[in-house]
């Protein structure tokens, strides 16, 4: 899989949590919480989204490294060996 792919799934994730927006318009770094307005039941689910998409295991640590597109793109591609 590559960058490319698991950057459009990350936002494709973000678009399902928050449908009213453009998750593809966000800034690479921007915090997603601001950038989409969402809390942290949302990011929770976003993060379950990309665990059952991608079958990455994350830890709750981990959590901070997937608050930007750009972060969660680079974390799990990382993990993915992409």
């Amino acid at each position: 899989m590559t960058r490319a792919e698991i950057r459009q799934i990350v936002v494709d994730a973000l678009g399902n949590i928050a449908p009213e927006t453009d998750p593809g318009a966000i800034p690479e770094t921007a915090d997603v919480r601001e950038a989409l307005d969402i809390d942290s039941m949302d990011v929770l689910n976003f993060i379950i989204a990309l665990h059952e998409r991608l079958k990455v295991e994350i830890p709750e640590i981990d959590y901070p490294k997937l608050l930007t597109v750009a972060g969660a793109t680079g974390y799990l591609a990382a993990k993915l060996g992409a």
